[in-house]
């Protein structure tokens, strides 16, 4: 997956070349250079600092978020006199409750918090409308194949049970399925977790920092539904912001496929009136064969349209499979300034108390959204 414009490799800031492992001799304070200090374990000390408070930061997030969605649901509660208390709350209001403490007050403060000491500047690559198409189609069978793997994974440790809580909002299709799914859901999401998170660490590495925001975009959802899919499309999202330091093409494709997901597929299962087909089954199975017809007839357009609509879906996924297959060898990666050692990669990145607490408490968020 190459973008065709020259020079391919990303502006990363020039040191000094010393013996290996190569990172920025000038990083360090003159004291490390003494004797009796190792300067390559200093520097891995503070690599794993470093990650350990980007993953504070995350898990800070995570607080404020539910916590200013526990205090606004109290107060509209309040106000609107037990609104919400059933289940009876509008989407638009369960969106803009979900959305206001996430992306105006978490997402900022966790940014802040991070600090820019290990942001490096890279060159800016625009991609063609050919490219943006091709890898648009990648995204769609690793959609599929995670959403399914979710959705398997989720019933399978539910007993059948659980349900996912954002398809059921999303079924509910109005204009603030567009705002807050399509529009805005994307913009803040593809700043945090692509220009933040990559910004942050991809001086320690380019897979390791697409890796990283694939993981807690996935972990970010809480809901083991969506974890998969996230998780990839995340992997996608981070790989074409990397080689483009660009947010618009990522952002681009996030708001189409929730767009897909979030209002044009629910709108055309609504062409359908599903509750009555189980009914008509049902009464079919006990030989009123009369009644699937009737309802079969009365659904006719809408059916044409699901019909239409599942067949190219499978078809572009196809294709996507295909030029997934042709070009996953292709993908380019180049040496970061301060490149992890693969031995010691996963332990600094991953291995710190920051990230431990992030990892265990979205862990523990999702497992408490799929049994209750």
């Amino acid at each position: 997956m190459t973008f065709p414009q020259q020079p391919q490799q990303p502006q990363y800031p020039q040191y000094p070349q010393g013996p290996a492992p190569q990172y920025p001799q000038s990083q360090f304070p003159q004291q490390l250079q003494q004797p009796n200090r190792n300067p390559f374990f200093e520097w891995l000390q503070r690599a794993k600092r470093d990650f350990s408070r980007i993953g504070a930061s995350l898990c800070l997030m995570v607080i404020i978020w539910y916590a200013g969605v526990f205090l606004l649901k109290g107060v509209v509660r309040a106000v609107a006199g037990g609104v919400g208390a059933g289940g009876d709350m509008p989407n638009w209001m369960t969106f803009l409750i979900s959305d206001v403490p996430l992306y105006l007050i978490a997402m900022p403060v966790a940014v802040a918090l991070m600090g820019k000491s290990t942001v490096i500047e890279t060159r800016k690559f625009n991609m063609k409308p050919g490219m943006f198409f091709k890898l648009l189609l990648m995204c769609l069978p690793m959609m599929w194949v995670g959403s399914m793997v979710g959705s398997m994974l989720s019933l399978a440790l539910s007993d059948g049970e659980a349900t996912n809580r954002v398809a059921d909002l999303a079924m509910q299709t109005n204009i603030w399925n567009v705002v807050f799914l399509v529009i805005l859901g994307p913009i803040f999401e593809e700043w945090m977790f692509r220009k933040q998170l990559i910004d942050h660490t991809r001086k320690y590495g380019e897979k390791t920092a697409i890796l990283l925001s694939g993981l807690a975009f996935g972990l970010f959802h809480m809901n083991l539904f969506q974890f998969f899919y996230a998780f990839l499309l995340g992997v996608m999202f981070g790989y074409i912001y990397m080689r483009t330091s660009k947010l618009r093409y990522s952002t681009a494709m996030h708001m189409i496929i929730n767009f897909n997901g979030g209002v044009l597929a629910p709108w055309i299962l609504t062409r359908v009136d599903l509750d009555q087909l189980d009914k008509v089954s049902q009464a079919a199975e006990n030989g009123n064969v009369a009644a699937m017809e009737q309802w079969a007839s009365q659904n006719a357009t809408g059916l044409a349209i699901m019909l239409v609509y599942f067949l190219l879906y499978g078809a572009v996924i196809l294709v996507g499979f295909v030029l997934l297959i042709r070009n996953f060898r292709k993908a380019e990666f180049y040496t970061a300034p301060e490149e992890l050692p693969r031995g010691v990669r996963a332990k600094t990145v991953y291995g710190n108390v920051g990230m431990v607490t992030f990892i265990v408490l979205t862990v523990l968020l999702t497992a408490i959204s799929l049994f209750l």
